[in-house]
């Protein structure tokens, strides 16, 4: 009987109400600070085709800047510690730590760019119902491409706070290619700074993992034409890659939600080019060599969208 009640109870749907007259802009605006600005706690779902982990995610933001620490809760052990947007990861490996540094880039939940205005360059926003995610009541905001250059999006903003609770990329089938979702998050107030260091095999030996960086200025032999509308540069970087002979230069674009990087290396004797394009659940990939180099475009976007950044590439 009890079995049968449970059943009953998870087969109800949400509730949802008619969209208001809001404007859907604004309430992304307001997600972005909410989550840089806002304390908060919780763990969310990271769904991806068949992976899925789930993360404990704490956050603050005081008047000595913006803090995060995140502990990935399954396999093997992960955290990652944010200030600002300087991230170090700690991830075991056998006897040691390993200490990554990177920059953040849309951490969930603050995937949503800074420059919303940039946005309206490859999407439409609308309004739709209010949903309950993790026990709040949540607004959604659906962003719908202009063009087949990039998917669609689905985001669910706490109507009280503003803050993201689950977010949804999918094609143009309308299938889901990654969530990102709280099962559980709560407003904290100010907690201290006791919770911000790495609880990951204290007894082991922690290495630093850096690559060693070359200016960007080291391949300067080729440039890059018009990008697909709202793609632009934000980052670009030389640096030398274990395994390989030379140093690889990456080239990271954006539309302000989708991601997509470009490789370019010099061919070395002895290695087979790689040509063509594939793909691996929403993202795609794309190979070509021109005069002696290997360009390769990797991204969570559509294949016409890496093959056409690829073929703006050109060799003097």
């Amino acid at each position: 009987m009890r079995r049968f009640l449970l059943a009953v109870l998870l087969a109800i749907p949400a509730v949802v109400t008619h969209a208001e007259s809001e404007d859907p802009w604004l309430m992304l605006q307001k997600a972005v600070h909410a989550a840089r600005d806002l304390s908060y706690k919780g763990v969310f779902i990271y769904q991806a085709g068949d992976h899925i982990k789930s993360v404990q995610i704490t956050h603050t933001n005081t008047g000595h800047g913006e803090y995060a620490r995140m502990v990935v809760l399954d396999g093997t052990p992960r955290e990652m510690l944010s200030q600002g947007g300087d991230v170090v990861i700690f991830s075991s490996k056998n006897e040691t730590v390993i200490m990554e540094k990177r920059r953040a880039h849309n951490l969930f939940p603050a995937v949503l760019p800074d420059d919303i205005e940039h946005l309206k360059i490859g999407y439409q926003a609308r309004v739709g119902n209010i949903e309950r995610i993790a026990g709040r009541e949540g607004r959604v905001v659906f962003l719908d491409p202009r063009d087949t250059l990039r998917y669609a999006y689905k985001f669910w903003m706490d109507r009280e706070c503003g803050l993201l609770l689950k977010s949804l990329m999918m094609n143009d089938q309308k299938q889901m290619l990654e969530q990102m979702v709280f099962s559980q998050v709560n407003m904290v107030e100010d907690q201290g700074m006791d919770w911000f260091h790495p609880n990951v095999d204290q007894g082991k030996h922690y290495i630093l993992e850096e690559t060693k960086a070359r200016p960007a200025q080291a391949v300067a032999n080729w440039t890059i034409g018009e990008l697909p509308p709202g793609y632009r540069k934000v980052e670009q970087v030389t640096r030398m890659v274990p395994g390989k002979s030379a140093p690889v230069t990456q080239v990271l674009f954006t539309d302000g939600l989708a991601s997509v990087s470009l490789f370019i290396e010099p061919l070395s004797k002895g290695v087979r080019p790689k040509i063509g394009q594939t793909s691996k659940g929403a993202t795609h990939f794309y190979a070509n060599v021109s005069k002696g180099y290997q360009v390769l475009v990797v991204g969570e976007v559509p294949a016409e969208t890496v093959a056409r950044i690829g073929s703006v590439v050109s060799f003097k």
